[in-house]
């Protein structure tokens, strides 16, 4: 069935990307994107976006769903990440404290086309590279290895059982090993020890709370990325906080979750600026503690409609919350036990997960070539593994092959995309410098 499938949509109209006529200005789009933020951080956000193409793209989900949407597909739907560059991999601890490797962010999961995801994840390298100075040379074959190994996972996958697709995972553990250059797997292994040393009461705590005046702990303002609100946006933000708030947040948890969050008080919330693409939606990180020595941080995250909603069709979920904790535990190998959601007096949805809990960002700005390549790989097998759980892996597997067609033409539409990617973010600039668009000095 999925070799049928080359007929329909042959696979090397995947290198293809030429703009339709009627393509939308990607600075409107930006401007689409920003409607409902808040404003007093939208300025923030453009600032980000200018920083590099690389990160203008990361902050434009938006403008690229509206592209995949005019691109050939197969019809084949899975649960897609919505966001997939590359900077939303990395390792992070599971509940039984194993570090995985695993898709981060999942704001904008939605059943979609999984092509949709392997193209925005495969240009990213071609722009990561472009903007490490590392060429196009490097970026086409880091694609090409990204492509590749989501193709020949994918294969594996369509061979396994149900519940051996399920149980796979990559653990940080087993990556260490295969990490080619020696310094490089000598700093992963030094990066993954500390990480594990940390605590919330000796790292993260004095991090971000403090005891003014030895009283009560609070979260410490460190403006403009982490402040408590006044005005109409405390009202936005408190609320978000507020019993009533708080205890919808505790119903969204499993009993036993329960029974572990009710041995915690809450304490404060603040609001805390964070990623690109999420800047200017109402992010907040509130403060509870067991007793004095004892702190939890939660993350919670204002929760819109995803990107690839006007494209894909909308969720089958009314709160975009438990959407986007649903996308999570569809396509993580394990997940954060202190996912939920919630929803504020002013209407706004939420999510709820715990934050800094061992997590291990991709240096980017310090990859090789072989760091590029390699990272490609764990990349196209991650993402392999999550459309595995809920598509169908043996037909995307018999229409992808054997051969290094998928693989050539991912390369090939990568670079193309990142031309248009540098072209989008010029108009952007041209907008700025015209004042057409108000932009913070980034700290």
């Amino acid at each position: 069935m999925g070799k049928a499938l080359r007929d329909k949509c042959p696979r090397e109209l995947h290198a293809q990307w030429k703009p339709p006529r009627n393509r939308r200005d990607p600075a409107r789009l930006i401007a689409r994107a920003n409607h409902g933020r808040i404003p007093e951080l939208v300025p923030i956000r453009h600032g980000r976006m200018l920083e590099s193409p690389f990160i203008f793209y990361r902050g434009a989900a938006l403008n690229m769903a509206a592209d995949l949407a005019s691109l050939p597909y197969t019809g084949i739907r899975v649960q897609c990440c919505g966001d997939a560059h590359l900077v939303n991999f990395r390792g992070f601890a599971t509940p039984e404290r194993r570090v995985q490797f695993d898709i981060h962010d999942l704001d904008e999961t939605l059943p979609a086309p999984w092509e949709w995801d392997v193209k925005r994840l495969a240009a990213s390298f071609v722009l990561a590279c472009r903007d490490n100075g590392l060429g196009d040379d490097c970026g086409a074959d880091a694609a090409r290895a990204c492509a590749r190994s989501y193709r020949e996972h994918m294969i594996e996958f369509g061979k396994m059982t149900v519940l051996d697709v399920w149980y796979a995972s990559l653990d940080a553990e087993e990556l260490l090993p295969t990490i080619r250059d020696p310094e490089g797997r000598r700093r992963a292994t030094k990066r993954l020890t500390k990480e594990r040393e940390r605590s919330a009461l000796e790292h993260d705590f004095p991090q971000l709370a403090h005891r003014p005046g030895g009283g009560a702990a609070v979260i410490r303002d460190n403006p403009p990325t982490i402040f408590h609100p006044s005005g109409e946006l405390a009202r936005d933000a408190l609320d978000a906080g507020v019993p009533e708030a708080f205890a919808q947040y505790r119903e969204s948890l499993p009993q036993s979750v329960r029974t572990l969050l009710d041995r915690f008080q809450f304490k404060d919330i603040a609001i805390k600026v964070v990623g690109v693409g999420s800047v200017g939606t109402l992010c907040l990180v509130a403060l509870l503690m067991a007793d004095d020595e004892d702190p939890l941080f939660l993350q919670i995250k204002e929760a819109r409609a995803s990107v690839f909603e006007a494209y894909a069709g909308k969720s089958a979920f009314r709160h975009q919350g438990q959407r986007i904790v649903h996308g999570h535990r569809l396509m993580q190998s394990a997940s954060d036990i202190f996912l939920g959601w919630c929803t504020s007096k002013t209407g706004r949805h939420f999510y709820v997960r715990q934050l800094r809990d061992i997590k291990l960002k991709p240096m980017v700005d310090a990859f090789s070539t072989t760091d590029a390549i390699q990272f490609g790989e764990w990349c196209g097998w991650t993402l392999a593994r999550a459309h595995a759980r809920s598509g169908e892996p043996a037909m995307i597997g018999g229409y992808l092959g054997s051969g290094e067609m998928f693989d050539k033409a991912l390369a090939a539409f990568s670079i193309a995309y990142a031309d248009q990617t540098e072209r989008d973010y010029e108009l952007l600039r041209k907008a700025a410098r015209a004042g057409k668009l108000e932009v913070a000095p980034q700290p």
